[in-house]
Protein backbone atom coordinates (compact mmCIF):
# COMPACT_ATOMS: atom_id res chain seq x y z
CA UNK A 1 0.00 0.00 0.00
CA UNK A 2 1.47 3.60 -0.55
CA UNK A 3 -0.41 6.48 0.59
CA UNK A 4 -0.22 9.78 -1.68
CA UNK A 5 2.77 11.33 -0.15
CA UNK A 6 4.64 8.34 -1.64
CA UNK A 7 5.36 6.37 2.02
CA UNK A 8 4.69 2.79 1.85
CA UNK A 9 3.18 0.26 3.82
CA UNK A 10 4.40 -3.55 3.99
CA UNK A 11 5.73 -6.12 5.97
CA UNK A 12 8.76 -6.18 8.00
CA UNK A 13 11.95 -8.11 7.42
CA UNK A 14 14.68 -9.05 8.84
CA UNK A 15 16.28 -6.17 7.45
CA UNK A 16 14.14 -3.55 9.23
CA UNK A 17 15.20 -4.70 12.53
CA UNK A 18 17.89 -2.22 13.56
CA UNK A 19 15.57 0.37 12.07
CA UNK A 20 12.30 -0.18 14.16
CA UNK A 21 14.22 -1.19 17.39
CA UNK A 22 15.17 2.63 16.77
CA UNK A 23 12.23 4.38 16.02
CA UNK A 24 10.57 2.14 18.96
CA UNK A 25 13.32 3.64 21.26
CA UNK A 26 12.64 7.26 20.13
CA UNK A 27 8.61 6.62 20.55
CA UNK A 28 8.56 5.16 23.66
CA UNK A 29 11.65 6.79 25.30
CA UNK A 30 13.09 4.45 26.26
CA UNK A 31 15.66 0.88 25.67
CA UNK A 32 13.27 -2.19 25.20
CA UNK A 33 14.96 -5.15 26.55
CA UNK A 34 12.73 -7.13 23.97
CA UNK A 35 16.09 -5.07 21.31
CA UNK A 36 18.87 -7.81 22.83
CA UNK A 37 16.90 -11.20 22.43
CA UNK A 38 17.39 -13.16 19.36
CA UNK A 39 14.76 -13.48 17.33
CA UNK A 40 13.08 -16.76 18.29
CA UNK A 41 13.06 -15.74 21.89
CA UNK A 42 10.43 -12.71 20.46
CA UNK A 43 6.92 -12.45 21.18
CA UNK A 44 6.20 -10.63 17.97
CA UNK A 45 7.91 -12.01 14.85
CA UNK A 46 9.33 -10.09 12.30
CA UNK A 47 7.56 -11.29 9.64
CA UNK A 48 4.33 -10.54 11.08
CA UNK A 49 5.14 -6.74 11.72
CA UNK A 50 4.44 -4.08 9.57
CA UNK A 51 6.46 -1.09 8.58
CA UNK A 52 6.07 2.69 6.57
CA UNK A 53 8.67 3.15 4.80
CA UNK A 54 9.80 6.74 3.22
CA UNK A 55 12.17 7.31 0.58
CA UNK A 56 14.02 3.97 2.57
CA UNK A 57 13.62 4.96 5.95
CA UNK A 58 11.36 3.05 8.33
CA UNK A 59 8.89 6.30 10.06
CA UNK A 60 6.36 3.79 11.44
CA UNK A 61 5.81 0.33 12.71
CA UNK A 62 2.89 -1.95 14.16
CA UNK A 63 3.75 -6.01 14.87
CA UNK A 64 1.36 -8.55 16.13
CA UNK A 65 0.76 -11.77 17.34
CA UNK A 66 -1.90 -14.11 17.97
CA UNK A 67 -2.55 -14.56 21.56
CA UNK A 68 -5.04 -16.55 23.83
CA UNK A 69 -7.45 -14.48 25.63
CA UNK A 70 -9.99 -15.50 28.63
CA UNK A 71 -13.01 -14.66 28.71
CA UNK A 72 -16.44 -14.59 31.02
CA UNK A 73 -17.32 -17.70 31.51
CA UNK A 74 -13.73 -19.02 31.75
CA UNK A 75 -13.47 -19.42 27.83
CA UNK A 76 -10.39 -19.17 25.93
CA UNK A 77 -10.46 -17.07 22.17
CA UNK A 78 -7.95 -16.48 20.30
CA UNK A 79 -7.04 -12.74 19.50
CA UNK A 80 -4.86 -10.66 17.92
CA UNK A 81 -2.43 -9.05 20.06
CA UNK A 82 -1.01 -5.71 18.37
CA UNK A 83 2.04 -3.60 20.32
CA UNK A 84 4.70 -1.38 19.55
CA UNK A 85 2.82 0.82 17.86
CA UNK A 86 4.39 3.81 16.62
CA UNK A 87 5.43 6.80 13.55
CA UNK A 88 8.59 8.91 14.09
CA UNK A 89 8.00 12.23 14.86
CA UNK A 90 9.43 13.50 11.82
CA UNK A 91 6.18 11.78 9.98
CA UNK A 92 3.07 12.54 12.05
CA UNK A 93 0.12 14.04 10.58
CA UNK A 94 0.55 12.27 7.44
CA UNK A 95 -2.07 9.08 7.76
CA UNK A 96 0.45 6.87 8.20
CA UNK A 97 -1.00 5.08 11.71
CA UNK A 98 -4.46 5.14 10.03
CA UNK A 99 -2.68 2.77 6.70
CA UNK A 100 -0.88 1.03 9.12
CA UNK A 101 -4.04 0.09 10.86
CA UNK A 102 -5.76 -0.51 7.92
CA UNK A 103 -3.56 -2.90 6.71
CA UNK A 104 -3.21 -4.65 10.10
CA UNK A 105 -6.95 -5.68 10.99
CA UNK A 106 -7.71 -6.24 7.40
CA UNK A 107 -5.02 -8.84 7.61
CA UNK A 108 -6.53 -9.57 11.33
CA UNK A 109 -10.06 -9.98 9.62
CA UNK A 110 -8.86 -12.57 6.75
CA UNK A 111 -7.90 -14.54 10.18
CA UNK A 112 -10.89 -14.56 11.41
CA UNK A 113 -10.02 -13.30 14.62
CA UNK A 114 -12.98 -12.32 16.59
CA UNK A 115 -11.18 -9.54 19.05
CA UNK A 116 -7.62 -7.67 18.89
CA UNK A 117 -6.62 -6.57 22.00
CA UNK A 118 -4.06 -3.47 22.81
CA UNK A 119 -1.79 -2.49 25.82
CA UNK A 120 -2.19 1.70 25.08
CA UNK A 121 0.31 4.39 25.49
CA UNK A 122 -2.24 7.25 24.70
CA UNK A 123 -6.05 7.11 25.50
CA UNK A 124 -7.32 9.78 23.19
CA UNK A 125 -5.94 7.76 19.96
CA UNK A 126 -7.78 4.58 19.85
CA UNK A 127 -11.39 5.23 20.19
CA UNK A 128 -11.80 6.13 16.58
CA UNK A 129 -10.41 2.75 15.61
CA UNK A 130 -13.58 1.04 17.53
CA UNK A 131 -11.33 0.31 20.31
CA UNK A 132 -12.62 0.84 24.38
CA UNK A 133 -10.61 0.29 27.43
CA UNK A 134 -11.51 -2.98 28.50
CA UNK A 135 -9.69 -4.30 31.88
CA UNK A 136 -9.09 -1.56 34.79
CA UNK A 137 -5.84 -1.64 37.53
CA UNK A 138 -5.48 0.59 40.63
CA UNK A 139 -1.66 1.21 41.84
CA UNK A 140 -2.20 0.45 45.65
CA UNK A 141 0.37 2.11 48.61
CA UNK A 142 0.36 0.37 51.95
CA UNK A 143 2.48 1.42 54.71
CA UNK A 144 3.06 -2.03 56.14
CA UNK A 145 3.80 -0.52 59.62
CA UNK A 146 0.05 -0.24 60.50
CA UNK A 147 -1.31 -3.10 58.29
CA UNK A 148 -3.02 -5.26 60.95
CA UNK A 149 -5.26 -8.28 59.87
CA UNK A 150 -8.78 -8.51 61.22
CA UNK A 151 -9.49 -11.13 63.87
CA UNK A 152 -11.96 -12.80 61.46
CA UNK A 153 -9.05 -12.80 58.20
CA UNK A 154 -8.00 -15.78 56.66
CA UNK A 155 -4.78 -17.46 58.57
CA UNK A 156 -3.91 -20.43 56.24
CA UNK A 157 -0.09 -20.63 55.86
CA UNK A 158 1.46 -22.32 53.39
CA UNK A 159 3.41 -19.42 52.20
CA UNK A 160 7.20 -20.77 51.04
CA UNK A 161 10.72 -18.72 50.73
CA UNK A 162 11.96 -19.54 47.22
CA UNK A 163 14.48 -18.45 44.32
CA UNK A 164 13.15 -18.03 41.39
CA UNK A 165 15.14 -20.14 39.38
CA UNK A 166 13.98 -22.81 42.28
CA UNK A 167 10.79 -23.17 41.24
CA UNK A 168 9.64 -21.52 37.50
CA UNK A 169 7.97 -24.67 36.73
CA UNK A 170 5.37 -24.40 39.50
CA UNK A 171 5.01 -20.66 38.97
CA UNK A 172 4.52 -21.25 35.74
CA UNK A 173 1.76 -23.95 36.68
CA UNK A 174 0.05 -21.77 38.98
CA UNK A 175 -0.20 -19.01 36.46
CA UNK A 176 -2.15 -21.59 34.00
CA UNK A 177 -4.29 -22.26 36.71
CA UNK A 178 -4.94 -18.53 37.16
CA UNK A 179 -5.47 -17.38 33.71
CA UNK A 180 -8.04 -20.01 32.62
CA UNK A 181 -10.28 -18.72 35.12
CA UNK A 182 -9.80 -14.57 34.90
CA UNK A 183 -11.17 -12.85 32.68
CA UNK A 184 -8.48 -10.45 30.24
CA UNK A 185 -5.48 -12.80 31.39
CA UNK A 186 -3.58 -14.55 28.44
CA UNK A 187 -1.64 -17.43 27.81
CA UNK A 188 2.32 -16.48 28.31
CA UNK A 189 4.45 -17.38 25.47
CA UNK A 190 7.68 -18.47 26.03
CA UNK A 191 9.57 -16.03 25.36
CA UNK A 192 8.11 -13.49 27.86
CA UNK A 193 8.40 -16.12 30.65
CA UNK A 194 12.42 -15.92 29.80
CA UNK A 195 12.25 -11.90 30.03
CA UNK A 196 10.23 -12.36 33.25
CA UNK A 197 12.42 -14.97 34.73
CA UNK A 198 16.00 -12.86 32.94
CA UNK A 199 14.86 -9.77 34.84
CA UNK A 200 17.19 -7.50 32.40
CA UNK A 201 18.38 -4.29 34.13
CA UNK A 202 16.27 -2.04 32.22
CA UNK A 203 13.14 -3.38 33.91
CA UNK A 204 14.22 -2.88 37.32
CA UNK A 205 14.27 0.44 37.67
CA UNK A 206 16.73 0.54 40.40
CA UNK A 207 15.48 -2.03 42.39
CA UNK A 208 16.65 -5.35 43.05
CA UNK A 209 15.98 -8.50 41.51
CA UNK A 210 12.92 -10.70 42.03
CA UNK A 211 12.64 -12.55 45.23
CA UNK A 212 9.76 -15.32 44.95
CA UNK A 213 6.96 -16.52 48.04
CA UNK A 214 5.42 -19.83 46.98
CA UNK A 215 1.95 -21.28 47.79
CA UNK A 216 0.15 -24.04 46.32
CA UNK A 217 -2.26 -22.13 44.63
CA UNK A 218 -0.32 -18.96 44.07
CA UNK A 219 3.07 -16.86 44.04
CA UNK A 220 4.39 -13.41 44.69
CA UNK A 221 7.21 -11.43 42.82
CA UNK A 222 8.46 -8.65 44.36
CA UNK A 223 11.55 -6.55 44.98
CA UNK A 224 13.45 -4.08 47.15
CA UNK A 225 13.41 -0.56 46.47
CA UNK A 226 14.75 2.50 48.96
CA UNK A 227 14.29 5.90 48.23
CA UNK A 228 14.64 9.46 50.08
CA UNK A 229 15.11 6.33 53.18
CA UNK A 230 11.87 4.77 53.02
CA UNK A 231 12.40 0.97 52.49
CA UNK A 232 9.82 -0.30 49.59
CA UNK A 233 8.90 -3.65 48.55
CA UNK A 234 7.27 -3.94 45.14
CA UNK A 235 4.79 -6.22 44.35
CA UNK A 236 5.57 -6.95 40.69
CA UNK A 237 2.86 -10.05 40.04
CA UNK A 238 0.85 -12.19 42.21
CA UNK A 239 -1.31 -14.49 41.23
CA UNK A 240 -3.93 -16.63 43.37
CA UNK A 241 -5.84 -19.34 42.52
CA UNK A 242 -7.93 -19.72 45.77
CA UNK A 243 -8.48 -17.01 48.19
CA UNK A 244 -6.57 -18.86 50.74
CA UNK A 245 -3.43 -18.45 48.57
CA UNK A 246 -4.26 -14.64 48.51
CA UNK A 247 -5.01 -14.27 52.12
CA UNK A 248 -1.55 -16.31 52.70
CA UNK A 249 0.74 -14.25 50.41
CA UNK A 250 -0.49 -11.39 51.67
CA UNK A 251 -0.04 -11.74 54.98
CA UNK A 252 3.43 -12.99 54.24
CA UNK A 253 4.02 -9.67 52.35
CA UNK A 254 2.67 -7.81 55.28
CA UNK A 255 5.29 -9.19 57.01
CA UNK A 256 8.28 -7.90 55.57
CA UNK A 257 9.53 -6.58 58.95
CA UNK A 258 12.05 -3.77 57.95
CA UNK A 259 10.10 -2.34 55.04
CA UNK A 260 7.82 0.36 55.37
CA UNK A 261 5.89 0.72 52.29
CA UNK A 262 4.54 -2.39 49.80
CA UNK A 263 3.25 -0.78 46.46
CA UNK A 264 1.34 -3.27 44.02
CA UNK A 265 -1.65 -3.16 42.13
CA UNK A 266 -5.22 -4.16 42.51
CA UNK A 267 -8.00 -4.71 40.53
CA UNK A 268 -11.03 -2.98 41.23
CA UNK A 269 -13.03 -5.75 44.00
CA UNK A 270 -9.83 -7.40 45.22
CA UNK A 271 -10.09 -8.34 48.77
CA UNK A 272 -7.49 -7.12 50.36
CA UNK A 273 -8.74 -3.97 51.80
CA UNK A 274 -11.17 -6.15 53.71
CA UNK A 275 -8.82 -7.78 55.50
CA UNK A 276 -7.13 -5.15 56.94
CA UNK A 277 -8.77 -3.44 60.62
CA UNK A 278 -8.09 0.01 58.64
CA UNK A 279 -9.26 -0.32 55.25
CA UNK A 280 -7.78 3.29 54.17
CA UNK A 281 -4.05 1.75 54.27
CA UNK A 282 -4.33 0.65 51.45
CA UNK A 283 -4.24 3.78 49.43
CA UNK A 284 -5.15 4.63 45.81
CA UNK A 285 -2.29 6.36 43.88
CA UNK A 286 -3.40 6.12 40.32
CA UNK A 287 -6.42 4.31 38.33
CA UNK A 288 -5.66 3.62 34.64
CA UNK A 289 -7.08 1.34 31.99
CA UNK A 290 -4.29 -1.44 31.67
CA UNK A 291 -5.83 -3.18 28.55
CA UNK A 292 -8.02 -2.02 25.38
CA UNK A 293 -10.12 -3.93 23.23
CA UNK A 294 -11.64 -4.24 19.58
CA UNK A 295 -14.55 -6.86 18.60
CA UNK A 296 -13.48 -7.43 15.07
CA UNK A 297 -16.56 -9.98 14.63
CA UNK A 298 -19.69 -8.58 16.68
CA UNK A 299 -21.54 -12.12 16.40
CA UNK A 300 -18.29 -14.25 16.84
CA UNK A 301 -17.26 -12.06 19.91
CA UNK A 302 -20.34 -11.79 21.95
CA UNK A 303 -21.40 -15.71 21.56
CA UNK A 304 -17.50 -16.17 23.08
CA UNK A 305 -18.43 -15.25 26.57
CA UNK A 306 -21.22 -16.15 29.20
CA UNK A 307 -23.60 -13.89 30.67
CA UNK A 308 -25.40 -13.28 34.01
CA UNK A 309 -28.67 -12.60 33.31
CA UNK A 310 -31.30 -14.06 30.29
CA UNK A 311 -31.53 -11.38 27.62
CA UNK A 312 -33.87 -10.31 24.07
CA UNK A 313 -32.29 -7.65 22.49
CA UNK A 314 -31.33 -6.06 19.22
CA UNK A 315 -28.54 -3.37 19.25
CA UNK A 316 -27.45 -0.97 17.10
CA UNK A 317 -23.64 -1.05 16.73
CA UNK A 318 -21.40 1.75 15.26
CA UNK A 319 -18.40 1.15 13.57
CA UNK A 320 -16.13 4.19 12.58
CA UNK A 321 -13.38 2.28 10.88
CA UNK A 322 -14.39 -0.58 9.45
CA UNK A 323 -17.35 -2.67 8.51
CA UNK A 324 -18.14 -4.83 12.00
CA UNK A 325 -20.77 -2.68 12.96
CA UNK A 326 -24.61 -3.39 12.12
CA UNK A 327 -27.88 -4.20 13.80
CA UNK A 328 -28.19 -7.91 15.68
CA UNK A 329 -30.13 -9.23 17.87
CA UNK A 330 -28.87 -10.79 20.49
CA UNK A 331 -30.60 -13.58 22.84
CA UNK A 332 -29.45 -14.92 25.63
CA UNK A 333 -30.53 -18.26 28.00
CA UNK A 334 -28.93 -19.29 31.09
CA UNK A 335 -25.73 -17.54 29.91
CA UNK A 336 -25.36 -18.94 26.53
CA UNK A 337 -25.87 -16.40 23.56
CA UNK A 338 -26.73 -16.32 20.40
CA UNK A 339 -26.13 -13.08 17.84
CA UNK A 340 -27.36 -12.66 14.57
CA UNK A 341 -27.68 -9.55 12.16
CA UNK A 342 -31.01 -8.14 11.99
CA UNK A 343 -33.47 -5.22 10.44
CA UNK A 344 -35.72 -5.24 13.35
CA UNK A 345 -35.83 -1.77 15.31
CA UNK A 346 -32.94 -0.93 17.67
CA UNK A 347 -33.33 -1.73 21.42
CA UNK A 348 -30.23 -0.15 22.43
CA UNK A 349 -27.77 2.20 19.94
CA UNK A 350 -23.80 2.52 21.00
CA UNK A 351 -20.56 2.76 19.35
CA UNK A 352 -18.50 -0.58 18.95
CA UNK A 353 -16.46 1.26 21.27
CA UNK A 354 -18.57 1.03 24.21
CA UNK A 355 -19.61 -2.73 23.52
CA UNK A 356 -15.64 -3.06 23.90
CA UNK A 357 -15.37 -1.66 27.35
CA UNK A 358 -18.30 -3.91 28.34
CA UNK A 359 -17.19 -6.63 26.95
CA UNK A 360 -14.90 -8.06 29.78
CA UNK A 361 -17.49 -6.58 32.89
CA UNK A 362 -14.77 -4.45 34.20
CA UNK A 363 -16.90 -1.01 32.35
CA UNK A 364 -20.77 -1.23 33.43
CA UNK A 365 -23.77 -0.43 30.69
CA UNK A 366 -25.16 2.03 32.85
CA UNK A 367 -21.92 4.70 32.91
CA UNK A 368 -22.09 4.54 29.71
CA UNK A 369 -25.80 5.40 29.28
CA UNK A 370 -25.95 7.97 32.19
CA UNK A 371 -22.85 9.55 29.32
CA UNK A 372 -25.34 9.09 26.67
CA UNK A 373 -22.78 6.88 24.92
CA UNK A 374 -25.07 4.51 24.88
CA UNK A 375 -28.91 4.70 24.30
CA UNK A 376 -31.65 2.43 25.42
CA UNK A 377 -35.03 2.65 24.22
CA UNK A 378 -36.33 1.89 27.67
CA UNK A 379 -34.72 1.82 31.54
CA UNK A 380 -35.58 -2.15 32.08
CA UNK A 381 -33.62 -2.54 28.75
CA UNK A 382 -30.53 -0.58 29.84
CA UNK A 383 -31.11 -2.12 33.20
CA UNK A 384 -30.51 -5.56 31.67
CA UNK A 385 -28.08 -5.70 29.51
CA UNK A 386 -25.83 -3.99 32.45
CA UNK A 387 -26.62 -7.02 34.27
CA UNK A 388 -26.11 -9.64 31.78
CA UNK A 389 -22.68 -7.96 30.79
CA UNK A 390 -21.51 -8.04 34.82
CA UNK A 391 -19.15 -10.78 35.74
CA UNK A 392 -18.13 -12.94 38.89
CA UNK A 393 -14.39 -11.64 38.96
CA UNK A 394 -12.97 -8.79 38.23
CA UNK A 395 -10.71 -8.76 34.73
CA UNK A 396 -7.12 -8.33 34.86
CA UNK A 397 -4.26 -8.35 32.42
CA UNK A 398 -2.32 -11.26 32.47
CA UNK A 399 1.14 -9.70 31.14
CA UNK A 400 2.18 -6.44 29.85
CA UNK A 401 3.10 -6.28 25.82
Amino acid sequence: MTLPNGITIRSATADDDAAMARLADTAFGMRSPSRTQAPAARVFAIEDALVAVDGGRVVGATKAARMTLTVPGERAVEACGIAGVCVAPTHRRRGILRAMYTEQHRRTEADGLALTIFTVSQGTIYGRFGYGPTVRENAVSIDRRFAEFRPSAPDPGGVELATLAEVTDQVRAIYDRWRRIVPGAQARPAARWALLFAEPAEVRGGGTDLFTLLHPDGYALYRYRRSDNVNTAELVEMRAVTPDAHAALWRALLGLELVQRVDAVLSDNDPLPYLLTDLRLVRTTARYDALWLRLMDIPAALTARTYQRDLDVVLAVTDPFRDAGGSFALTIRDGIAECTPTTSQADIELGIDVLASMYLGAYPARAFATANRLQAKDSAKARAIDEAFATDRDAVLGWFF
